[in-house]
């Protein structure tokens, strides 16, 4: 039995390396090689540190027009997708956001008041 998980698990990954490869190929196509945040430019060997980033996190849309896409090098992405982890994990909603109290005090509400006595 575990012969037909590791067959599935290759079948799987397989079918997850041509998808990319796909929208890959045509994302390189459609935009200049360069990174969308850093702006480091790439070529040759180094055009393979250069990743598709999905806007919406979601991998399975990816319209023909690719506006779902950006170019971002390996760092970025990695930060990008660690920025996004952090959102959904202390959003407002989540337990594990810490919750401060807010300030009530105004410390210039009588300013107005003071500054038209002269």
């Amino acid at each position: 039995m575990a012969t037909d998980t590791s067959k599935l698990d290759r079948i799987l990954a397989e079918t997850q390396r041509e998808r990319e490869r796909g929208y890959r190929e045509k994302a390189l196509k459609m935009y200049p090689h360069v990174c969308g945040r850093c702006a480091r430019e790439f070529s040759g060997k180094r055009l393979s540190e250069l990743t598709v980033h999905h806007r919406d996190h979601n991998h399975d849309n990816n319209p023909q027009d690719g506006s779902n896409w950006e170019l971002l090098c390996l760092y970025c992405h990695d930060n990008e997708h660690s920025r996004y982890t952090d959102q959904q994990y202390f959003s407002d909603s989540s337990l594990s956001t810490p919750k401060v109290a807010q300030a009530t005090h105004n410390p210039f509400a009588g300013l107005a008041g003071l500054l038209k006595k002269d």
